[in-house]
């Protein structure tokens, strides 16, 4: 049996235990001199995440350079890998990390649902923050948004030649071309094969699995294949590791289809048993502040729901894209399906 399916079952023995017991969401929190004076005694944080490590860690080099006491401990991985890692953990009593974020908004339903999370308001996202991209009882906020685009080598394919929908890459001239990440994976792309799913029917994956694609798993990977030059044409893969490679001088394309932009909301939270309590207090509203969520678009180019936020220039606005939205919640009640079909169509 994989790994994937025992950490899998450790997740679902967890939430035969657990009942929903949450209250009212708590009065938001500043950051004042007694939160930083405990946050340093303990000295760590320990930060779960789904985000590129090249985008987490600059965030926590950013922390550390104004709470120089506190060291963060970044542990990156997909985002369906991190859900599954949590699950394993506390249904064995272990509480490692303190904050948690994956680019999967369905996974918080189920955090939630467990008691998993400690409710937490940071002044910023009381003041900023849409009612729609934070949770009503506090348990968690949007840190980012996350695209699924399509994507093309611009020096060694031309414009005119490049797909321009979903379904143009079901033309045989893209054969054995394509690159493309795994759902069970990459929380962006099981939001993405959720959204298409609905909009274009499975048939479109079955085609798409005839077209000899290099199958990946993170979302953050076929941009970086394209860089390389292993294929030319990116089916799915998230829009932020496209904008870095852009900064690099890496000439790569993104592709809003007509037919519309999956976008995935990365939620964030403090976890129920934080060995890091104050630590993961400080941390948690570092997150959410101007700095962080501009360094997020800048560095890492991310889109933020924060009204102050600039988006980088020569960058489509988010405005001007169709964007395909999913319920967190049919995301959810769909997991097992998605993953049966994707093996079944791509034999992964």
């Amino acid at each position: 049996m994989s790994n994937m399916k025992v950490a899998a079952g450790a997740l679902f023995a967890a939430m035969a235990w657990s009942q929903v017991t949450w209250a009212a969401p708590p009065e938001p929190y500043m950051v004042t001199d007694d939160l930083v004076a405990a946050a340093t005694k303990e000295g760590a944080v320990t930060y779960y995440t789904s985000t590129d490590v090249q985008v987490a860690e600059k965030m926590a080099s950013a922390f550390e350079k104004h709470y120089p006491g506190i060291k963060v401990q970044v542990e990156r991985s997909g985002s369906e890998r991190v859900f599954q890692r949590i699950g394993q953990e506390y249904s064995s009593g272990i509480h490692n990390a303190d904050v948690i974020e994956t680019s999967d908004a369905s996974h918080f339903l189920t955090f939630k649902d467990q008691n998993w999370l400690t409710p937490a308001v940071p002044e910023d996202v009381a003041k900023l923050w849409p009612e729609s991209d934070r949770d009503p009882d506090g348990m968690y906020a949007a840190f980012r948004a996350t695209l699924t685009v399509m994507a093309y080598r611009s020096d060694k394919v031309k414009a005119e030649d490049a797909p321009k929908t979903w379904k143009d890459l079901l033309d045989p001239k893209y054969k054995d071309k394509l690159v493309k990440s795994h759902p069970g994976y990459s929380g962006n792309v099981m939001t993405a094969t959720y959204a298409l799913s609905q909009l274009l029917g499975w048939d479109f994956f079955k085609q798409l699995g005839q077209q000899g694609v290099m199958q990946v798993q993170s979302s953050t990977e076929p941009p970086k294949v394209l860089s390389q030059g292993e294929r030319l044409i990116q089916a799915d893969g998230n829009e932020y590791n496209v904008f870095m490679l852009q900064d690099k001088g890496v000439a790569i394309t993104p592709i809003y289809p007509a037919e519309g932009t999956s976008i995935a909301y990365g939620n964030a939270a403090i976890l129920a048993y934080a060995p890091h309590s104050n630590a993961a207090k400080l941390f948690y509203s570092f997150m959410f502040s101007q700095e962080a969520q501009q360094l997020n678009d800048d560095f890492g180019g991310l889109r933020s729901v924060r009204p102050d936020v600039k988006e980088k220039s020569g960058r489509t606005p988010l405005s001007q894209i169709k964007l395909l939205e999913s319920d967190p919640a049919a995301v959810r009640d769909s997991m097992e399906e998605i993953k049966q079909k994707y093996e079944e169509y791509f034999g992964t």
